[in-house]
């Protein structure tokens, strides 16, 4: 009862000198922003089409135990961007994992492929990319809502619950278990994406995840490039929905 009245009585003096709090962010509000996907068709996005399909107002990639797809990408060609914010909802249902690719490139050579492998360069993507993993693989799981550089050197440059320039740590938003508990299991989240010249920042269901900041206006993660979605592992189903990107470079 005290800490309620002491609020009260701080929450009026701030009001007093004309001082508010922000507005949340209203994750409907799509003024400004284009839609990247219909709900019904596959229009301006290219993928293998074995693995990715409209189903139910999402889009939707499945890989199983029996055909696997190791990592496959759908890649959206309708436009390219640097600065920007990006809503989605994203879900992953039995295991594996996806991410949300973005400023990203295809037909770049597999830095991973095995011997004798070989891959269609123009399904694949390399750039950065927002996680997101089964929530209840413990192992994976930690991977979601960091800042991970696909197909690159690079690799993770940001954990969940980090505040990260070039390879410094210089600040911790969370405890990283802690912050898994925003993440909904076999549901949809809402995840929101925001860049910034070299300054990333990954949102899930309104908890900052992890800032990443770019300094070096060369690096691979400072190109203008795609939005795109990514599936790994078997067995796993992807589902995303709701794509609306607000571009400003």
């Amino acid at each position: 009862m005290k800490r309620a009245i002491c609020l009260l009585i701080l929450a009026a003096c701030l009001s007093a000198q004309g001082f508010r709090e922000p507005d949340p962010i209203a994750f409907d509000d799509h003024q400004g922003y284009t839609q990247l996907f219909d709900g019904v068709s596959l229009k301006d996005w290219v993928g293998d089409p074995n693995i990715w399909r409209v189903e139910n107002g999402a889009i939707v990639g499945e890989s199983t135990k029996e055909k696997p797809s190791g990592n496959s990408y759908i890649s959206y060609h309708g436009v390219t961007a640097r600065d920007f914010d990006l809503k989605f909802e994203i879900k992953v249902e039995y295991g594996g994992g996806s991410g949300i690719q973005y400023r990203s490139q295809t037909g770049i050579p597999w830095r991973r492929a095995r011997p004798g492998q070989t891959f269609n360069l123009d399904w694949m993507m390399t750039g950065p990319q927002a996680d997101y993993w089964f929530p209840v693989n413990p192992r994976s799981f930690v991977y979601t809502g960091q800042f991970y550089s696909e197909n690159t050197p690079l690799g993770i440059l940001a954990w969940r619950g980090q505040v990260v320039q070039g390879r410094t740590l210089v600040g911790n938003i969370g405890d990283r278990s802690a912050l898994g508990g925003y993440v909904k299991i076999n549901d949809w989240n809402q995840y929101l994406v925001m860049t910034r010249g070299g300054t990333f920042i990954h949102i899930i269901n309104g908890q900052l995840m992890a800032v990443y900041i770019d300094d070096d206006p060369d690096s691979s993660n400072n190109k203008t490039g795609m939005v795109g979605i990514e599936i790994e592992g078997a067995p796993c189903k992807v589902s995303v929905r709701n794509i609306w990107l607000k571009k400003l470079f």
